[in-house]
């Protein structure tokens, strides 16, 4: 629909974009610059360099970015897990002990949809995890030929594999929010999933604490992968600078007060510094906190699974690969790393 009033020349003022898709509009000359807004605005005091890198094209603001979305969120039903006398793992090893303990006690461990996406979501959960931030730019953002095939991508696929073993099996095809719901219902005791399955939480009348834990993937607690939407501007006419619209809409969303009020209703946490976090759910705040310490610590990491680092090309090609890992018990851990390997020649 985007591509026809694009070539119409009908194009919107303003459509929500992930950050790979911003270059192949900016190619096409169709994106609006907010330079002007930006620079009066203060954005690059505002936004973190990498973020905002995510925002422009060749250098010039062509989106306003409108919320944070962490990924390596883990959710664990609170009432089951003290049920088996258990605490949030902080490491894979400890992922899986505590997976036994569900599994004797008679409860699926691991809530999880088996979609393509949902896969790859819980891919890069578990190499962050094993691999650091350092490694996970390396392997799955760089796609570096000898990160991917060495010894620690070897433990990431293999982990990522044996936890097949702790879903429903007959569930290839869940949605996120249905896999939520098992957490939710008691029917599973945890989920691998970003922060928007925060809301299915809540809207079930759940508090964080009380009736769910919400804690960082193993191996996770000093990173963050984020997911930023964002509003790209379109051009209008035969001028390169937003519209006076463009530029006020772009201003609004920058606000404090937009920052607090859309992010409280999305489950997401504000761009900006400075918002004040204390309306916010105690996941939020933790969420707020984490992106902080990972800002200043440079363990910053964009989502590959939601289209923050890939071209549309090679992230297809790996989804593919995570999800036969996933669905094709005969396709092994060491097969997935050497046509991953071979992929890149």
């Amino acid at each position: 629909a985007l591509r026809e009033r694009i070539r119409a020349r009908k194009a919107p003022d303003a459509v929500q974009l992930k950050a790979t898709d911003l270059a192949t509009w900016g190619d096409q000359g169709a994106l609006a610059s907010l330079d002007a807004v930006a620079k009066a605005e203060g954005w690059d005091y505002k936004i973190p360099r990498q973020i905002a890198s995510q925002v422009q094209y060749q250098g010039a603001y062509v989106a306003v970015p409108v919320n944070v979305h962490r990924v390596n969120w883990l959710y664990i039903n609170r009432h089951l897990l003290q049920r088996v006398q258990g605490r949030a793992p902080q490491t894979w090893p400890q992922f899986f002990q505590l997976a036994q303990r569900f599994q004797k006690a008679g409860i699926t461990p691991l809530a999880h949809g088996g979609q393509p996406w949902q896969n790859l979501t819980l891919f890069e959960a578990v190499a962050l995890g094993v691999g650091g931030a350092d490694f996970y730019r390396r392997a799955l953002v760089e796609q570096d030929a000898a990160a991917i095939a060495g010894p620690t991508m070897e433990r990431a696929l293999q982990t990522f594999a044996e936890l097949r073993a702790l879903a429903e099996p007959a569930a290839p095809a869940r949605e996120w929010n249905a896999a939520t719901a098992q957490v939710i219902q008691g029917r599973a005791a945890m989920q691998i999933m970003g922060d928007w399955a925060k809301g299915e939480f809540l809207a079930a009348g759940q508090q964080p604490d009380r009736d769910f834990v919400c804690a960082s993937t193993p191996g996770g607690a000093s990173s963050y992968i984020y997911v930023v939407d964002s509003l790209a501007m379109f051009r209008k006419g035969s001028g390169g600078e937003a519209t006076a619209g463009q530029a006020s809409l772009a201003r609004a969303v920058m606000s404090l007060d937009f920052q607090a009020t859309f992010n409280l209703a999305k489950g997401s946490i504000p761009i900006l510094p400075g918002v004040d976090m204390a309306p916010f759910d105690a996941c939020a705040k933790e969420s707020s906190a984490f992106f902080l310490a990972a800002h200043l610590a440079n363990t910053l990491v964009p989502s590959v699974a939601h289209r923050m680092a890939l071209a549309p090309a090679p992230h297809k090609a790996l989804e593919a690969l995570v999800h036969r890992l996933w669905t094709d018990p005969a396709y092994t851990a060491a097969q997935a790393q050497a046509d991953w390997t071979a992929s890149l020649r």
